[in-house]
């Protein structure tokens, strides 16, 4: 039997809902993709039934409470996205609060909830001051991204800086953010020492070790400079 991908999809999500239907007539308090296929399948039945948008969300909307799922999954499944097909075409179903419309007890708020899966506040944290300031210059006809945890020293060979004086360092940007360079862009950026055992493995392959080993600097230094990279030689 040939099937496209939606067709395997449908399928796929319908097995899922028997599965959590299965648990939840044994009495078991179904977990986050048990409840989130369960109330996405009710709503594909709903429109094969031939319910327009609006019901099908409502049925949805009625077929699990807070006392049908574990500790935590009403505050995880917020919202529950479905393609479903209609008599009048595909349509995309939204199904908001998807635990509420039916009664049951909600699982309690407050500092002493820990619930699996809930958001706790941890300590305020604020990125360490640059070390270095270094002019940076991108030569390539492209535009070129540094994200915040690189070794900026291995950075692309087009970037026209102080490799020197980037060794160790990283960009003094929040974790997972980034900086791009323009082509011909010229910027100033901040750079910090890397933290932890000060091991750079991978990136550019210039240093793959520790940065504070003897030597390490000065041999990271002349493969630059024999790859290429802009700002490895005298300046």
């Amino acid at each position: 039997m040939r099937l496209t991908p939606t067709e395997r999809d449908r399928l796929l999500l319908f097995g899922a809902a028997g599965l959590a239907r299965a648990r939840r007539d044994r009495g078991l308090r179904l977990n986050v993709p048990e409840a989130t296929a369960l109330i996405a399948d009710t709503v594909c039945e709903a429109a094969r039934d031939g319910l327009r948008l609006a019901g099908a969300i409502e049925a949805a909307r009625s077929v699990l409470g807070p006392d049908d799922v574990l500790p935590g999954v009403a505050d995880i499944v917020t919202e529950v996205h479905v393609e479903a097909v209609f008599e009048d075409g595909s349509r995309l179903a939204v199904v908001t609060d998807p635990f509420g419309g039916r009664g049951g007890r909600r699982e309690p708020d407050g500092p002493g909830h820990r619930a699996p899966g809930a958001l706790l506040p941890g300590p305020e944290h604020a990125e360490p001051a640059a070390v270095v300031l270094l002019s940076v210059t991108n030569t390539a006809a492209v535009p070129v991204s540094v994200t915040s945890h690189f070794h900026f020293f291995e950075a692309n060979p087009r970037l026209d800086f102080d490799r020197e004086a980037a060794y160790g360092m990283r960009l003094a940007v929040p974790a997972g953010s980034s900086v791009r360079f323009g082509p011909g862009e010229r910027q100033e950026v901040g750079l910090l020492p890397l933290g932890g055992e000060r091991i750079a493995i991978g990136f550019a392959g210039l240093v793959d070790g520790p940065l504070d080993a003897p030597g390490a600097k000065e041999e990271a230094l002349r493969r630059a400079a024999a790859c290429g990279y802009l700002g490895a030689g005298p300046r």
